[in-house]
């Protein structure tokens, strides 16, 4: 912990604030200045300033304010998560693997990762459609692991019957799976929906909170009660 006592720009701040007296006498608490950090970010917040919008050359703009190092090391703490998110965005695209590879690309995957693996076979369109929505979905969130499979190359004798399947895991034990068309609903699923399907099953951070299809629904519902 640094001395309250000393004559540096981050006591000074906290003097301002009233959380330490004009030296000597008191000690600031870690929990004081987490207060403090937070008090500022809610402070900001009101005068329609949304931090965590902001780039770090914006956040760099506002230093030179009154609060500089309070938002200097949120700057810092931004730059951390930035990094975190850089390094984990490691993916972007659908790698086909074999059943060779099963345990090192999906059981071993690594700490922190979620897998998305798709056993597909050629001349089933549902399963072309969500190769197409999943190429999309990998640039989309590249911190996710996509994968796809021929069904009966990764796992011999799989049933065509479930196909299209996707299995979701994370630091290599299954949590969710989808097998056979039942569980995809209908042939002619949209990008939303799967990226909706992924999102509830936790593989990825979306924001389709809410079923695609229901919504295309309510609307078509809605027309024609309009109509009427």
């Amino acid at each position: 912990m640094q001395d309250p006592n000393e004559d540096t720009q981050w006591n000074d701040v906290l003097r301002a604030k009233g959380i330490i007296p004009p030296k000597k006498d008191a000690e600031i608490t870690e929990d004081q200045i987490v207060s403090l950090l937070e008090e500022t970010i809610t402070e900001k917040t009101k005068d329609g300033v949304d931090l965590d919008k902001l780039n770090l050359d914006e956040l760099d703009e506002l230093e030179d304010s009154e609060d500089e190092a309070i938002l200097l090391e949120y700057r810092n703490k931004r730059m951390a998560e930035m990094k975190s998110m850089f390094e984990k965005a490691k993916f972007g695209s659908v790698g086909e693997i074999s059943a060779q590879d099963y345990v090192e690309e999906v059981n071993k995957a690594g700490s922190e990762i979620w897998v998305v693996l798709h056993l597909y076979k050629q001349g089933i369109p549902l399963c072309s459609l969500i190769n197409e929505h999943l190429k999309n979905l990998a640039h989309k969130f590249p911190m996710v692991k996509f994968l796809k499979s021929i069904s009966t190359t990764c796992i011999p004798n799989y049933p065509d019957r479930n196909l299209p399947t996707i299995f979701i895991y994370y630091e290599g034990d299954l949590k969710k799976q989808f097998a056979g068309p039942p569980d995809f609903r209908h042939a002619d699923l949209s990008q939303d929906e799967l990226e909706y399907l992924l999102g509830q099953a936790g593989a990825i951070q979306t924001d389709i909170k809410e079923n695609p299809r229901k919504q295309i629904k309510d609307k078509l519902f809605s027309d024609l009660n309009n109509d009427w």
